[in-house]
């Protein structure tokens, strides 16, 4: 099954706890602190793949998450790092992160990470969480044996949007039963699903074909019809497809479509994908009027033309392959001309986040930020040296002051990260 988008949840390996330990031997006396530290978490990171062609198996497994670091051991014994959690997508993934708390309105907050388009490129999405310090870290000359270890610190998690876009030369478009797929029937060895009614193609279809001495990668789409840009048929869904193809094939039915003529539906195909994406509307078209094999098509070329005048038109029949050799050699020196799309960069963001805010909620002060969040979760509060030390550092950057200024008084809350704690001066 042809499964293009997908959302996966992530999450880093948290890093092993630090040991508390000292070392007792015989006749080693004041042996000293000997606790190692944990090991780091495992990362997620993201990798190409060219064998795979679907995002269906993360579609199916959308929960992921790295492993976590091991926890250090006596003798100053560290950690082993925790093994990175390797997801593997088809070439031409786009990653985006998306915000946790707004799941239900994606499309606004989706946010693009990488656009992996080479075999083999990956990314590191979500770094592992730091393993503590052992107590053999803490050993200084007013401190010699330290009582405490680091705790480890959770690896990062995120919630991930997939949407895969195929990477082709052509792009075939058009209204529904135009002969695209019958075209790439018989121009490559696809096996495109072909029937006589609308919307015989339900997802993209990819053909090599042999053009001279070159192959190029031909990609069939599902039909265009009125209001595809908004959702209605199946077009919309799968325009991204032909996002990163070179040129379009812009096939027309002479016979027309229902009630509408050739040119009719010409211009509203032209302007469904105009809708949808202008940079997609100003690749370069070459117009295939097919089924000349039908009766009165000759009659029906003739008025097509005289309503496209300036349009250069290649009849031909998929059925006969009537003119398809001046198709494939103008399609293949087109082609030619034109550079391969470069993948989308996405600009480094360069955000400077202060250590610390504080805010006050319902007589309660907040006080949050990544560092102050991360020291009080690798704390152990229930060791009254180690939190000692975590009040020296609060104290250091500047919390206790900051605090003051916003009007603490003794016996009001002060809440950091999952613990909440009572003032005293």
């Amino acid at each position: 099954m042809f499964i293009d988008l997908a959302k996966i949840y992530v999450q880093a390996g948290n890093g092993g706890n630090g040991c508390m330990s000292f070392r007792r031997e015989k006749y080693v006396p004041l042996g000293g602190p000997d606790g190692g530290g944990g090991g780091k978490g495992g990362d997620i990171i993201i990798k190409a793949n060219k064998r795979l062609k679907t995002l269906l198996d993360l579609r199916r497994h959308p929960h992921y998450r790295a492993e976590n670091g091991k926890h250090g051991q006596g003798k100053k014994k560290q950690g082993k790092k925790g093994n990175d959690k390797v997801i593997m997508v088809p070439c031409g993934t786009m990653v985006y992160k998306i915000n946790a708390s707004s799941s239900e309105k994606i499309k606004e907050k989706k946010e693009l990470i990488t656009d992996l388009v080479e075999d083999k490129k990956e990314i590191k999405l979500n770094a592992g969480g730091r393993g503590g310090r052992g107590n053999a870290s803490f050993k200084t000359a007013k401190n010699v044996a330290p009582h405490f270890a680091e705790k480890g610190a959770s690896g990062d998690k995120s919630i991930l949007k997939l949407e895969l876009k195929l990477i082709a030369d052509v792009g075939l478009v058009g209204y529904p039963n135009a002969g695209k797929s019958t075209f790439l029937s018989v121009v490559s060895s696809a096996h495109p699903k072909i029937a006589d009614y609308p919307f015989t193609t339900l997802f993209p279809n990819l053909g090599m074909v042999k053009i001279g001495d070159e192959s190029f990668i031909f990609a069939d789409i599902p039909g265009l019809i009125e209001g595809a840009h908004s959702g209605i048929g199946l077009g919309d869904s799968f325009l991204r497809h032909i996002e990163r193809t070179r040129i379009l094939l812009h096939m027309v039915d002479l016979s027309g479509f229902q009630d509408k003529s050739p040119e009719e539906i010409f211009k509203i195909t032209n302007k469904e994908i105009k809708l949808y994406s202008k940079k997609l509307s100003r690749k370069k078209q070459i117009i295939v009027a097919n089924k000349m094999d039908l009766p009165q098509a000759k009659k029906a070329l003739k008025a097509f033309k005289k309503k496209l005048p300036g349009f250069k038109i290649f009849p031909i029949s998929a059925v006969t392959k009537e003119g398809m050799e001046d198709l494939l050699y103008e399609t293949g020196k087109a082609v030619k001309k034109i550079e391969i799309p470069k993948e989308e960069v996405v600009p480094v963001k360069y955000v400077y986040e202060p250590e610390f805010k504080i805010e006050k909620r319902t007589g309660v002060f907040i006080v949050y930020g990544k560092k102050v969040e991360t020291l009080i979760e690798m704390t152990d509060i229930t060791n009254d040296e180690a939190v000692g030390r975590l009040q020296r550092i609060f104290k250091k950057m500047g919390v206790e002051e900051a605090l003051k200024k916003k009007g603490v008084k003794d016996g009001d809350g002060v809440k950091i990260g999952d613990y909440e704690f009572i003032y005293e001066e």
